[in-house]
């Protein structure tokens, strides 16, 4: 049981190491059906506040909008240009306590009755009014983004677990990103506004000897 724990440590610290925001990927190198469904997978099943899931990913394979993409997206051009797979993460707006989107998921996915009245959805409105200030349209969707940040670290750490490269990408105009999408059909910003890009693939050169802090300069321990 030792050994093997040891080895699945060794495993996770491994893959973080691996793991690099990679800035060339190899465009001959497609990602293997069975790793793309797992690291899909591994986003749904993520966390998120209440487990109401305020996001929706777009997977670009379409090479023309992919090409238009790199106007308005400069830190997503390498990723556009060679990896295997491309995501534009989305982020639900105005997902309040008594929003069509929360009475989906209580109704349809947690498969319970939905009221205004009820423990759960008076719990989320105190949540969101009194201890996080989410009043307003900004931060609501601010607060949301925040949840789509736990699949993309979810997605990327399972893609490094299988030897896969990532770039989450933060480098785009998303005013004008959104404006496009939203002209190709592929976005209603009256619903969602796009909160990152990732790509994925496999890299072309060796990364940089990876450098962070020190444990002691992040972590205090309060006894």
């Amino acid at each position: 049981m030792t050994n093997n724990s040891q080895e699945k440590r060794q495993k996770i610290l491994t893959a973080f190491e691996h793991r690099h925001a990679t800035k060339s990927f190899d465009p001959t190198k497609k990602i293997p059906t069975e790793d793309w469904e797992t690291i899909l997978e591994a986003a749904r099943l993520s966390p998120s506040s209440f487990g109401y899931e305020p996001w929706s990913f777009l997977l670009i394979e379409n090479s023309q909008i992919k090409e238009e993409l790199k106007e308005f997206a400069w830190g997503a051009i390498n990723s556009l240009n060679g990896a295997s797979h491309f995501i534009i993460a989305l982020a639900r707006k105005n997902v309040t306590a008594e929003s069509s989107h929360v009475k989906h998921m209580v109704e349809d996915v947690f498969g319970l009755p939905f009221s205004p009245d009820a423990p759960q959805t008076q719990m989320f409105k105190q949540f969101q009014v009194n201890d996080f200030d989410l009043n307003s349209e900004r931060s609501l969707f601010d607060w949301a983004s925040k949840q789509t940040y736990i699949a993309l670290a979810n997605m990327m750490t399972t893609a490094a677990l299988l030897e896969i490269d990532s770039c989450p990408i933060e480098g785009f105009n998303r005013a004008d990103v959104e404006t496009y999408l939203s002209k190709k059909g592929l976005l209603d910003t009256n619903e969602f506004g796009v909160s990152y890009m990732l790509g994925l693939g496999y890299r072309t050169k060796e990364i940089p000897l990876k450098k962070r802090q020190s444990m002691d300069e992040i972590l205090t321990v309060i006894e």
